[in-house]
């Protein structure tokens, strides 16, 4: 990224593409073998199950999805996460996920069968987060 933080690349080129690091949005992205894209933020407010890319203080950066918008501020939640973020604001927020590579196959945020996926995940959020903790507790 020619030694540009996130922020600066994205105000430079308007989108980012990335190999994805950690294990946070898993099963969707794999860590070091699928990518993303992410396009800079605009002014508008992100909607719920958007994939925003923002910035957790003091520089670290973090790609999770959003599960609910609030007046103020978002509610996030990475797919393979068990613990919800609050407060993350629209100035945390750099960029909102437009496509990645699984399995070397591109999809695009507004493909269809994305979207079924994510409101399925989404919606058997609270179900996955209870088993993981009682496995969790059973070990």
């Amino acid at each position: 990224m020619d030694g540009l933080s996130f922020e600066e690349y994205l105000e430079k080129n308007g989108t980012l593409t990335y190999r994805n690091r950690g294990v946070s949005m898993l099963p969707m992205l794999r860590q070091d073998r699928d990518l993303f894209t992410v396009a800079r933020k605009t002014p508008a407010r992100c909607k719920k199950y958007d994939v925003v890319l923002y910035r957790r203080p003091p520089r670290s950066y973090v790609l999770h999805r959003i599960v609910a918008v609030r007046e103020r501020d978002y509610v996030i939640l990475g797919d393979n996460c068990v613990n919800y973020e609050y407060g993350v604001t629209d100035d945390d927020i750099l960029g909102v996920m437009t496509s990645f590579v699984h399995k070397g196959r591109t999809v695009q945020a507004t493909d269809f069968g994305y979207r079924v996926y994510v409101r399925l995940w989404c919606a058997t959020a609270g179900l996955r987060i209870f088993l993981k903790k009682c496995r969790s507790r059973l070990r």
